[in-house]
């Protein structure tokens, strides 16, 4: 069963419901329209089927190997880097003045999501690099940017995070790296841990960003600051020259995303540049960080799409059991009740989370590109809010359509030859890096909420509340309970912000927020498809928001209720257990 990347359904979602149509006309990308759009999408359609897909299987099997000191790439994976890079995929929003093609982000978190559902651990390496281009872009030095942006944007050199250390986990305050300096440069020494595509041999050399301190940091997560040290330091040429004081001293043995190489990163008085002012690293960092949020929420739509087209496939063919429709024995699984609920909520799901990253996307695009301030500003503040959701709902989705690819399967699914085991192995990573799901949880309700004054949230609710009249009926009366539920939590929150109470409802908050978005998305979706020529295509757009709406929005004031209850139960039952 051979993947398709599903090009129609993301230009459309890109277009019609994200917005970026909308973005095209107002001439913010003077160079770019929605037609050459439609044609960058198809050639990424065709990469990803015919090259990065056929090495999903073996990358899982075979995996990346460390032999003697060295990372070396799952088979056929260097190959297909050479020919990303060549097609110009690493480039696609990068800056224009580096090498870059200087296209919406919105249309580079679309290809990146075709690319996450063909392979995931391969798109994990250009995911890195391009969060390494958008900080050194908006922090680097004069001289950081010329010499090591050109060759990054290229694909020529890799970018890679280094935050965490084995002490530490997600409390960056606990790090031990130091950076001492050395005349014009520093000396990096320390060891740092879970660094994807930390080493490998794709490309001959790799910039590393790396959270350190120096002699004078202060305490906690003031006195961190971020340095750059490259695998091979640039000779007078901007080359790659002499090896740096670095090296992987082994790779992980995981659960998922086997090709992808999970480096422990030793650095022995590696030499170093300061990026940025020093102790700022960690606000600095952030900069990359959620630019990789915002793509591994595109991971979680992806991996979904992946697990539902296989699943899709397999119960067309398998037959077995009597139909509930024609009566028909044995029947395709696809002519199971329970099993057309499945596939159908995984596709809903699947199409709501990509329309949130889009959506969140084309708000980045905004931020930098609308004709006016107040648009940026506004722009903006939507970016903040929605890249938690995008993240955390959008890659609990994709562990959850996994699963039910699983379950159309039934026992085959369980078995590895099937292949579906696999999307629910690499999907259980996402939730977990670039800040575990619950931490973006509280982010939302600790910072995201708050932000000038409220307001964010309050001009999402007006939006929505704005196209309910134009909307599906049954879909429309749905959504108005559902933002009243959101609402009533959210009020709830802002009261006892700061508290125990709060961050006990922050996680289950988080997803109403994003089925209330996801929803919305869908009938948006329904809506556009309607005034088109394909009555079949607004059918089908018609049914999964309807079946979002019955199996998914319904259940909205439960989940209020739940962020309502407080943290005093968790607080007893958690006595109870550490007396056990």
């Amino acid at each position: 069963m051979g993947f398709r990347a599903p090009v129609r359904d993301i230009n459309f979602a890109l277009g019609e419901v994200a917005g970026l149509n909308d973005l095209l006309a107002s001439n913010a990308f003077p160079n770019f329209d929605s037609e050459t759009c439609r044609q960058v999408l198809t050639a990424a359609g065709e990469f990803v089927d015919g090259v990065l897909a056929p090495l999903n299987r073996i990358g899982d099997m075979e995996g990346a190997r460390f032999e003697n000191g060295r990372v070396f790439a799952a088979p056929g994976f260097t190959d297909a880097y050479r020919r990303y890079t060549e097609g110009g995929w690493t480039s696609l929003a990068a800056p224009e003045e580096f090498g870059g093609q200087g296209l919406p982000r919105a249309v580079a978190v679309a290809v990146f999501e075709m690319a996450t559902a063909a392979n995931m651990s391969f798109a994990l390496c250009p995911m890195l690099s391009e969060a390494a281009i958008h900080l050194l872009t908006t922090h680097g030095t004069p001289r950081q940017k010329q010499i090591y942006l050109p060759k990054i944007v290229s694909g020529e050199w890799t970018g890679t995070m280094n935050l965490t250390e084995a002490q530490a986990g997600s409390d960056l305050a606990l790090i031990r790296t130091r950076a001492e300096s050395d005349g014009d440069k520093f000396r990096v020494t320390g060891q740092k841990i879970f660094i994807t595509w930390g080493d490998h041999d794709c490309t001959e050399n790799i910039v590393h960003l790396v959270l350190a301190r120096l002699p004078d940091a202060p305490e906690g997560t003031k006195g961190i600051s971020l340095f750059l040290a490259p695998k091979r330091l640039p000779d007078e040429n901007g080359k790659a020259g002499v090896a740096n004081s670095l090296r992987p001293l082994s790779i992980e043995h995981k659960l998922g995303i086997h090709a992808s190489p999970t480096c422990v990163m030793s650095y022995e008085a590696a030499e170093a540049e300061l990026v940025g002012a020093p102790h700022q690293g960690l606000a600095l960092m952030f900069t990359m960080m959620n630019a990789a949020r915002l793509n591994v929420g595109a991971q979680g739509s992806g991996i979904a799409e992946r697990a539902y087209q296989q699943a899709r496939d397999y119960a067309l063919e398998r037959r077995q059991g009597r139909s509930a429709w024609s009566d028909d024995a044995p029947a395709r699984l696809f002519d199971l009740p329970d099993v057309r609920r499945m596939l159908l909520l995984m596709k809903a799901k699947t199409e709501a989370a990509r329309a949130i990253c889009l959506s969140t996307a084309v708000a980045a695009d905004l931020a930098e590109r609308a004709a006016s301030a107040e648009a940026r500003e506004n722009a903006k503040l939507r970016e903040e809010l929605l890249v938690p959701v995008a993240k955390a709902w959008s890659t609990d989705v994709g562990v959850e359509v996994a699963s039910l690819g699983i379950q159309v399967h039934g026992g085959a699914g369980f078995i590895e030859e099937a292949g579906a085991a696999q999307f629910y192995r690499d999907a259980r990573i996402a939730p977990i890096y670039e800040g575990t799901n619950g931490i973006q949880a509280t982010d939302l309700v600790g910072r995201k909420l708050p932000l000038a004054g409220g307001e964010p949230i309050r001009a999402l609710f007006t939006e929505v509340r704005a196209t309910l009249p134009d909307l599906d009926k049954a879909v429309a009366a749905h959504l108005r309970d559902v933002i009243a539920a959101t609402e009533r939590a959210t009020e709830w929150l802002n009261l006892n912000r700061g508290s125990t109470d709060a961050l006990a409802g922050a996680t289950t908050y988080l997803k109403l927020l994003g089925d209330t978005v996801g929803g919305w998305m869908l009938a948006k979706a329904a809506l556009a498809a309607s005034r088109g020529a394909d009555a079949d295509y607004a059918r089908g757009k018609l049914a999964l928001a309807r079946l979002f709406a019955t199996q998914v929005l319904t259940c909205a004031p439960g989940l209020a209720d739940v962020v309502q209850a407080g943290a005093g139960e968790i607080e007893a039952g958690a006595t109870a257990l550490a007396a056990d």
